[in-house]
Parts: C-alpha cells; structure tokens; sequence
C-alpha cells in the first residue's frame, strides 16, 4: 500500500446543502466523512467505494469512507474531503490572524481500517402537486 496522499479540504455543493439543513443530519455527516481517491489512487492501494480507512497526519487522525472517482476527475496522488468534523481533526489551531487554519496541500497516510458496504442510493417517489 502506498499509503501517502495529498489532501485538499474545502467546500463542495453537496457539504454546503447539508450543512444549512444542519450538522447533526445524516446527509451532511455522509458527505463530511466521505475521502474522494482518484481511480488510480484506489488501485494502487487496495481500495474500493465504501472501504472505511484511517486518515492521520502529524496533527491528528480520524476514520472515514472512500468514494472512488471516475479516472481524470481527482488528480492522482491527491485526495478530497469536504469540511467537516472528521477533516478538522487533522488542522492545525494556527489561523495566522485568518481565522481559518491552514488545511490545503497537507501530506496525509492512508491506511486501509476495514470493507464497507456499499448503499445503493434511492431517489423518493414524485408526487403530483395540484
């Protein structure tokens, strides 16, 4: 297993929607703790969508689900999580005066914790209005 990447934080539509319906539903944990891996990363390091793994770096750690990208949408050697719980646990406190930590480009080691179970996503009935 290769087991380093770079990791970019940062906001994505699906975080920003689940974040105004609030932060204790499970839409916004999901997205939170989802690590998007390019194809080629996934290959090369034994994983598949759903796989849950260890993400630490110097600062903390934190457990979450791998969603695999279709080639050409993630660089390769670089990984994707949206801002959340789990992302912050690797952040650093110093905000430089920002008031936002450093959190983009981080060197990251990936280690495979255990398989997922993959869920098949439904989409709710439509229902006449009128």
């Amino acid at each position: 297993m290769k087991g380093q990447l770079i990791l970019i934080p940062g906001r994505s539509s699906k975080q920003g929607v689940g974040l105004n319906k609030g932060k204790l539903k499970e839409e916004y944990i999901r997205v939170t703790t989802t690590l998007e891996l390019s194809a080629e990363d996934a290959l090369e390091n034994g994983l598949e969508t759903a796989d849950i793994v260890k993400i630490s770096n110097d600062i903390g750690e934190t457990e979450v689900q791998v969603k695999v990208l279709k080639e050409g949408k993630l660089p390769v050697g670089y990984a994707f999580i949206p801002y959340g719980p789990p992302s912050s646990n690797l952040f650093d406190g110093e905000t430089c005066g920002t008031g936002m930590p450093a959190s983009k480009g981080m060197t990251i080691d990936i280690k495979f914790i255990k398989k997922g179970i993959k869920k098949k996503t439904t989409l709710p009935t439509k229902t006449a209005i009128g």
